[in-house]
């Protein structure tokens, strides 16, 4: 049976390998996905197909890990979101057309894990960073 930081380490592998098949059997059935936008997704598929719309609209999207902490059940890693915006990106205000501008956004995600599945994400970023960007949004002014 694999470890927190395992599973942990199992989703980063599948989600830069674009792998559909395994980010979805790495989510639990009944898992529950929080991320900023005030998204609320519940079930293997729903938090599956969360994931593939940023890879799809990324289609050379990357997770770099910076630090890692794990305790018992739970998984917390900061990274690095890296990727192309190439196609349309499904958000929680609608399309957001391709840019075709860079985006290397901060993160951090919360793993709960119960045995080899992922029970809950919270999945936080910085929207105004991802944005600016996209060239969606101006830079903020610095005083």
């Amino acid at each position: 049976m694999a470890d927190a930081r395992e599973v942990g380490r199992r989703f980063i592998d599948a989600f830069n390998a674009h792998d559909q098949q395994r980010i979805r059997d790495l989510n639990g059935d009944n898992t529950v996905f929080e991320a900023p936008g005030d998204v609320k997704i519940e079930g293997r598929d729903a938090a599956t197909e969360y994931a593939m719309a940023w890879l799809r609209a990324f289609p050379d999207a990357r997770i770099t890990v910076h630090n890692e902490v794990v305790g018992g059940e739970w998984v917390v890693q900061e990274f690095t979101f890296s990727g192309t915006h190439e196609e349309t990106l499904m958000s929680p205000a609608g399309e957001i057309a391709p840019t075709h501008k860079t985006l290397n956004g901060r993160a951090v995600q919360i793993f709960h894990v119960e045995g080899e599945t992922i029970a809950s994400t919270r999945l936080y970023f910085d929207q105004v960073q991802v944005m600016t960007q996209l060239g969606l949004m101006p830079e903020p002014t610095t005083a």
